[in-house]
């Protein structure tokens, strides 16, 4: 009987369980001070065989259903561990993917800048082509206004000398028919003069 009883504490101490036991020990035999209190007294006998026995059917207990709770805890425990480093293992790959995220974001933000910065290459080359050919077209409507300008002048020179020509013509008529006067020569050459620097 002592050696089962001293098997049992063992066990108790073993599993975590054998300070629990004692101060459900404590707890009853607190107890018997107050059940002495309404005039009865303890009975230690008793009260020892009652623990012997509660002792004893801890230790069925723990024989018969001792493994099956061990199995349990010790599945339990590894159904932890296992969840553990699952959540663990999801964690690093949560991170991977957020380092990925990451780097793509970083990747369009290099490639947002490079479009920009290829649009506004396009833009100026679009802008220099187009002020270019408007230099272009500038030149050639100032040298088209020259050669106007030049054939105008050409032409209005050409219209003066005819002029010229004319009045020379019927002066020269005059004089043949009249005779010129200095005065009316004078004039005459003034008049022609004149009509030159036009």
């Amino acid at each position: 009987m002592s050696k089962l009883l001293f098997r049992g504490v063992r066990v108790l101490k073993k599993t975590g369980y054998f300070h629990f036991f004692i101060a459900l020990l404590l707890a009853l035999a607190c107890a018997s001070p107050a059940l002495a209190s309404e005039g009865h007294e303890p009975r230690w006998g008793d009260f020892a065989w009652r623990i012997a026995n509660l002792i004893i059917f801890c230790g069925i207990l723990w024989y018969f259903i001792g493994n099956l709770c061990k199995r349990f805890f010790r599945n339990r425990r590894q159904t932890i561990q296992d969840t553990l480093a699952d959540l663990e293992q999801k964690k690093v790959e949560a991170h991977k993917k957020l380092e990925e995220i990451e780097q793509k974001i970083a990747s369009l933000e290099a490639e947002r800048k490079a479009i920009l910065d290829e649009s506004r290459a396009q833009a100026e080359r679009l802008k220099k082509g187009i002020v270019d050919d408007a230099h272009r077209q500038a030149e050639r409507i100032v040298d088209q206004a020259r050669r106007t300008a030049e054939n105008e002048g050409q032409a209005m020179l050409g219209k003066v000398r005819a002029t010229i020509a004319d009045e020379i013509v019927d002066a020269a008529g005059k004089a043949l028919r009249g005779g010129l006067s200095g005065e009316d020569h004078d004039k005459l050459i003034n008049n022609a003069l004149d009509k030159v620097t036009l």
